[in-house]
């Protein structure tokens, strides 16, 4: 596993010109702390502003289409992306899964064409998966999350290091709820085997990440549980003061770790 902890933050549909402001301050934070890889992804509106205004820290997407380009209207590739100064996107994110409502219903295939599309961008990709309340009350969250990995996963030859996997329990997101750090743990381990069966001794080279209301007073732990490393922040990533308390979590587990 990558021992550089990795902390990505995702505004979701936050975010207007004005919050530069906070990035750059993020920007100022992980620059006092350079053993923590910090990204943000900020809306598309963002991606360029940010890219030129904030230091020390990457700045990618939230999602792209699986097409380079053409008729699809309203969508974003990943070249164009990558054109306007994002290194990085999320894909398959739950609100992207979500069928019904507002969520779009992506299934696996359309995630891992997404995936491989970024990957022939040259950006690099952190693919979501994680179970709804109803399949972990079943027993089946660990089955279900295998079977998001298996199908949203793109191939070996293209991934280099440029894959992350962020494990973000469905009913956690946003919700304010956090599974025992033993949970987490024990996904996590399941997420690796289940990495090294598809990808041979190259899955441990693929960081995995926690994501589902991570905030400053359970990251500490939260990164401290086996096999994760590092974290997806929604809401808490919308201000320096909880993000930087995060990296801030992330430095201090990095230096104990290194005795």
């Amino acid at each position: 596993m990558p021992s550089r902890p990795y902390i990505v933050g995702n505004w979701k549909m936050n975010g207007t010109r004005a919050m530069l402001t906070e990035a750059r301050a993020v920007g100022r934070v992980a620059a006092r702390y350079p053993g923590v890889a910090v990204a943000l992804a900020p809306p598309f509106t963002l991606i360029h502003a940010m890219a030129e205004n904030v230091q020390d820290i990457a700045v990618g997407a939230q999602d792209c289409h699986v097409a380079a380009s053409g008729a699809h209207t309203g969508d974003v590739s990943a070249p164009m992306i990558w054109d306007a100064g994002a290194r990085f996107t999320i894909v398959g994110h739950s609100e992207r899964r979500a069928k019904g409502g507002l969520g779009h219903g992506e299934d696996d295939a359309t995630v891992r064409a997404k995936a491989e599309a970024a990957l022939a961008a040259e950006l690099s990709v952190i693919v979501c998966v994680g179970e709804t309340e109803a399949e972990r009350d079943a027993g089946k969250a660990e089955k279900i999350v295998a079977s998001q990995l298996a199908g949203s996963l793109p191939p070996l030859e293209s991934i280099g290091t440029r894959l992350s996997v962020a494990y973000e329990p469905v009913w956690a997101i946003g919700t304010g709820r956090v599974p025992s750090v033993e949970d987490v743990g024990a996904m996590h381990r399941a997420i690796r085997e289940r990495l090294l069966e598809i990808y041979g001794e190259e899955g441990r080279g693929v960081r995995i990440l926690y994501g589902g209301s991570v905030n400053a007073g359970n990251a500490g732990e939260l990164l401290a549980a086996d096999e994760v490393g590092g974290a997806l922040v929604g809401g808490a990533s919308l201000t320096a003061d909880s993000f930087g308390a995060i990296i801030y979590a992330a430095q201090l587990l990095l230096e104990s770790r290194r005795g």
